[in-house]
């Protein structure tokens, strides 16, 4: 069973600017049948386009609020033009788990895909009567939104990635099977058909000195030699932080 909490959020200041107030802010928990765990949420709107927004690396479900992110886009949740729904990432149970085998590393972030493209995905959807999704994070956050694009573009039509980092092969400690293989984009992209891939429209954010610049590159490269469409945005400013993230995210909701 889902819990669900309605909130009022409040008119906040960040960085000395007064920041409008998001109308709707709801908290979700619920059972996954994939995961075998309790999942929370925060979903920030009551209509329009669903984003699916993760957090960094090992972050909670309440990062992106927590650090200005939602605040940075307000505006379009306040219109109605998108409804965000902020996941959990399991990060501690999956990559970051140094607890098990790298095996199990892989088979549990199976089961974190499944639950999104099983349970979350089709939820946002039928809530918002679209019939796909935008998926977005930033750093380790841009992974996960652009493995579920790349893995599911059946229901992903906006690919936004800001400082994404994009390879999986140091957290797998050498070890390598089909469950690496196939979450991992970098790998598996260039040998992929997916005819909605060209289609899709894909936002890979970075900075002259971000620390991921070069993950970006390189994605841009299989990118640009399987002739997909896609922009790589460069700032000449900004780096691997959230003051550029924040700045990133309204330009790219725009383009929805």
């Amino acid at each position: 069973m889902t819990e669900c909490c309605l909130f009022e959020a409040k008119q906040v200041s960040y960085n000395c600017k007064s920041i409008a107030i998001i109308l709707t802010e709801q908290y979700h928990k619920w059972y996954s049948h994939n995961l075998g765990l309790d999942v929370e949420m925060l979903v920030f709107g009551d209509r329009g386009y669903p984003v699916i927004l993760f957090p960094t690396s090992q972050g909670r479900y309440f990062q992106n609020k927590d650090e200005g992110l939602i605040d940075a886009v307000s505006w379009f949740v306040n219109e109605g033009l998108v409804k965000i729904y902020c996941p959990d990432s399991f990060d501690w149970l999956t990559w970051y788990n140094k607890g098990v085998h790298p095996a199990d590393r892989a088979r549990n972030y199976n089961f974190y895909d499944k639950m999104l493209y099983e349970e979350l995905a089709p939820w946002a959807m039928n809530e918002t009567g679209v019939g796909k999704i935008a998926t977005a994070g930033c750093s380790f956050g841009g992974y996960h939104a652009a493995n579920f694009a790349f893995k599911h573009p059946d229901k992903t039509a906006h690919l936004f990635s800001m400082s994404g980092a994009f390879g999986i092969k140091q957290f797998v400690d050498g070890f390598y099977n089909d469950d690496v293989f196939y979450n991992n984009p970098v790998d598996y992209l260039p040998g992929s058909d997916r005819w909605e891939l060209w289609q899709m429209n894909i936002i890979l954010g970075t900075a002259e000195h971000d620390i991921c610049r070069a993950d970006n590159d390189h994605l841009s490269n299989i990118l640009r030699q399987k002739n997909i469409n896609h922009w790589l945005d460069i700032r000449s400013i900004g780096d691997h932080d959230w003051p550029m993230w924040r700045a990133m995210f309204p330009h790219y909701l725009s383009m929805i």
